[in-house]
């Protein structure tokens, strides 16, 4: 009953042990990233970059956030480029899907040039992690979906409901980034409460967007491997954004205590 409804909605899984292998770490890992988060152990970058113990070599490679950042995403958008020549576009849904993913990380990478105010620095482990992660994701969701176009397309289609939801996602997560990088002035390192837009209500609307950009890559691939992905990154922005009020309310004596982490009046 479960799987019927299931198939109603997502392909079936291919029989690929990447895909099998990168559905489950996927989610594990980011999930768990999400409860370090929430225990106070955070993955360093932002104004995290510096917290918690640096012991190994490369953790003493420190990088200015625009260089590890640029390292970090390139990657990922390559993929994004090389699927549109690895895999033949048969269909609409895979077009979209590598085009949803490569106009993502190239947002990300147009961001760090021209619209991101860093103040801190990324040590060379961190990098390389998110860097590696961020690859193998794509890479994963572009292979599943690849292997998904032998099968038949599920009942209920979801992909131009994604589009959608990919397009508000992205376009309001850089509307949110514009506004922090306004914040400051060029040179000015000190963090100040973030005004405008859902500022107002949440202090990390630009990962509410994210997530919503997540779910309507999900909707436009409808395999299992992107809805695990998105869960997992979903859980681990929750404990991100729930550290990140902490930090301000710890911070900042004026922090207004109706502000929620993420999602307005709610958390």
């Amino acid at each position: 009953m479960v799987v019927t409804t299931m198939l109603t909605y997502i392909f079936p899984p291919p029989p690929s042990l990447f895909v099998t292998a990168m559905t489950v770490i996927s989610f594990t890992s980011s999930a768990n990233l999400g409860l370090s988060e929430l225990r106070g152990k955070h993955l360093h970058y932002s104004k995290f970059w510096n917290s918690g113990s640096k012991t190994s070599a490369a953790k003493n490679i420190k990088l200015s956030s625009r260089t590890g950042m640029l390292i970090a995403y390139n990657p990922a958008f390559l993929a994004g480029v090389a699927s549109f020549v690895l895999y033949p576009q048969e269909n609409i849904r895979i077009l979209l899907l590598c085009s949803a993913l490569t106009i993502h990380f190239f947002k990300r990478i147009f961001e760090v040039l021209f619209v991101h105010n860093y103040s801190g620095g990324m040590n060379l482990d961190v990098v390389l992690a998110i860097s590696l992660s961020y690859f193998l994701s794509t890479t994963a969701v572009t292979y599943a979906q690849y292997l998904a176009q032998g099968f038949p397309e599920p009942s209920v289609d979801l992909k131009y409901l994604g589009c959608l939801l990919f397009l508000i996602g992205i376009s309001s997560n850089f509307y949110h980034h514009y506004l922090l990088s306004k914040i400051r002035s060029k040179g000015d390192k000190d963090y100040k409460i973030p005004k405008g837009g859902l500022f107002g209500l949440v202090i990390c609307p630009h990962y509410l967007f994210e997530i919503v950009e997540f779910v309507g890559i999900s909707l436009i691939s409808q395999t299992l491997y992107a809805f695990s992905f998105t869960i997992g990154s979903a859980l681990y922005l929750i404990g991100r954004s729930c550290a990140t009020r902490r930090w301000y309310l710890s911070k900042f004596d004026h922090f207004p205590k109706n502000v929620k982490a993420l999602i307005p009046f709610v958390l």
